[in-house]
């Protein structure tokens, strides 16, 4: 084998400040994700009681927006300072984190095909638990109102399932004046209604079921999911698409510049 020394090998600066405008983004996308988390956090008081988000039998959509604020944050912060100080370390580790990433979603993708009943059964056992922690937690209540009214559902499998809420239980012992109604995001929008009527939800399980779809909507939010996929199957796979190939353009951007630092520090190409 021979190798060739060049005495002016250097680092490509196009693809140096590539990746750091790539990670750049990254970064700010990060701080933004953590400083929305924070300032939500702040607002309802767990910043001073953290004990709150074990306390919360659903989830807390803010732990997820703050996973992503991490994670976002750690790879833009590697991305770019790997990027401009030329080391490789912070690059490996920023490669290797974006790979990982990329097969894992490839693998949930694959197994959430193959395995449609469990993964079904899962969302509904996560869905049903957070319809009980409906009212402990603002953002999970808004998370549920805008999928509801978004999809037009109610419930995991229909209304009935609102009874797992001890706020909306039919059940005797309930002193509730929300016993036996829903959610008024269940509720079937009045053209006529200027105003949102949040009331609109009262009292509407204690009538005949077979009124029921005159005033709230009697889907539920998993059957309307699964008639959403197939009519946006193009978008989703485009969406999937386009993150892959953002991913695959920063893993051959990483991996370019690696080549090319570890070939100027070894003085020669081969």
């Amino acid at each position: 084998m021979h190798y060739y020394r060049y005495s002016n090998a250097e680092v490509s600066c196009w693809y140096k400040y590539l990746l750091f405008s790539y990670n750049i983004v990254f970064w700010l996308a990060g701080v933004a994700f953590l400083g929305a988390g924070l300032w939500a956090w702040s607002e309802k008081g767990v910043l001073s009681d953290l004990t709150k988000v074990t306390r919360l039998h659903g989830i807390d959509p803010v732990v997820l927006v703050l996973i992503v604020g991490v994670v976002m944050f750690t790879l833009g912060f590697a991305g770019c300072v790997g990027a401009l100080r030329e080391n490789i370390c912070l690059l490996k580790f920023f490669c290797g984190a974006i790979v990982l990433i990329f097969f894992l979603e490839l693998a949930v993708a694959v197994l959430a095909f193959l395995f449609q009943d469990w993964v079904r059964d899962r969302f509904r056992e996560f869905f049903e638990s957070n319809i009980r922690s409906y009212r402990d937690d603002i953002d999970l209540q808004n998370l549920i109102d805008s999928l509801q009214k978004a999809n037009q559902c109610c419930g995991a499998y229909g209304p009935e399932d609102w009874d797992l809420n001890v706020y909306f239980n039919c059940s005797g012992a309930s002193y509730s004046r929300e016993k036996c109604g829903v959610p008024f995001s269940c509720c079937v929008p009045d053209p006529a209604q200027k105003v949102v009527n949040t009331q609109c939800g009262y009292d509407v399980r204690t009538q005949l079921k077979s009124k029921w779809d005159e005033f709230i909507f009697t889907k539920g939010c998993i059957q309307a999911l699964e008639g959403w996929l197939p009519r946006n199957i193009y978008i989703v796979a485009g969406v999937f698409i386009a993150i892959s190939l953002l991913q695959i353009f920063g893993i051959f951007l990483a991996r370019t510049l690696i080549s090319d630092i570890e070939a100027v520090k070894a003085g020669h190409h081969f």
